[in-house]
């Protein structure tokens, strides 16, 4: 049966993202790569690096602050404070917690989920079921990473790819009219070893992980590049389906950057024209969480995503996990 019932809906959006700006032929200098090489395979000529003052509870709280304005209401009215991200600024508390108080959100319950590149996905999909089920009333759900801070500048097949930024959205009950329609996550541990960051947990902590450079990210690419078209695909498809919805009612895909191809193979598996594709993966590179909402921002804010429009997002990241959301504007 479809899942007719409209739970929550977005009442502003807003991103944060550095000023600096690293480009291909700036990495031409730093590692053995090219501007050619780096577009033909993933579509990226750009990315922002937070400077080494900047942490990812600055982006997080610029971003809020500007998705609170947007919707019209004051901190002390948000009831829970979501981030979807795995570079928080310390192992704990949770960034949120940070977050909160900058904002002055004291009346919010605050926590990070991690996620990877769905964090953000995994996000929205909580605090919607937090205002659905009634124990919230406002939720603030953002998405925000610093991944410049766990990349090996050293390896060319990581270094090219990620940037830092986040972007946020506030929730509300919705109105009848607009909000998100449905939600879907799912995960499979068997395959944690494709994308992963072992360093500074339990099984190796700080010292060890610095010894044994276990502190960077390590990814198999063409592995990840597989399961992430198949299972973007799918819960895109599958969403769709479940809500007896096509392509043709969808005014845009939003998919997370990670690289173009991904993104071309996502929209083709769907029967989605790229002219209603959103991608921005040219100006921020791989954000992870943070990705989607800062696409989604500029879409809200440049026009792109107009009142009644129909968005679908859709994300896949280290676990692996992957989900997809349908929002009507």
């Amino acid at each position: 049966m479809p899942n007719t019932k409209t739970h929550s809906m977005i009442l502003g959006t807003g991103r944060a993202v550095p000023e600096k700006i690293l480009t291909n032929h700036d990495l031409e200098k730093m590692v053995d790569t090219s501007d050619a090489w780096i577009k033909e395979r993933t579509g990226i000529e750009r990315r922002h690096i937070a400077d080494d003052a900047t942490q990812t509870s600055d982006l997080c709280t610029e971003a809020g602050r500007r998705a609170i304005e947007a919707a019209g209401i004051t901190p002390e009215r948000i009831d829970a404070v979501l981030i979807g991200t795995v570079t928080g600024d310390v192992t704990f508390p949770a960034t949120a917690c940070f977050v909160q108080e900058r904002l002055g959100a004291h009346n919010a319950a605050a926590f990070d989920l991690s996620a990877a590149c769905t964090g953000f996905i995994y996000g929205l999909s909580m605090a919607d079921s937090l205002i659905t089920g009634g124990k919230a009333k406002h939720a603030l759900v953002i998405g925000g990473e610093i991944l410049t801070r766990i990349i090996d500048w050293s390896d060319r097949g990581t270094c090219v790819l990620f940037g830092d930024g986040a972007g946020a959205v506030v929730l509300g009950p919705s109105d009848g009219k607009r909000g998100i329609i449905d939600t879907f996550m799912k995960s499979d541990g068997r395959l944690t070893h494709l994308l992963h960051m072992s360093g500074g947990g339990s099984k190796y902590p700080a010292q060890v992980a610095i010894d044994e450079r276990l502190n960077y990210l390590r990814m198999e690419g063409r592995e990840v590049f597989k399961y992430a078209v198949t299972a973007m695909g799918d819960a895109a498809s599958m969403i769709l389906e479940r809500n007896q919805l096509t392509p043709d009612d969808i005014n845009l895909l939003i998919p997370h950057q990670a690289n173009l191809r991904i993104i071309t193979a996502t929209a083709k598996r769907v029967n989605m024209p790229m002219e209603r594709v959103y991608v921005n993966v040219q100006e921020y590179g791989n954000t992870s969480a943070a990705s989607i909402p800062i696409a989604m921002d500029e879409a809200v804010r440049n026009g792109r995503l107009k009142p009644g429009d129909k968005a679908l997002l859709v994300a896949f990241g280290g676990g692996f996990t992957w989900g997809s959301v349908i929002v009507q504007f």
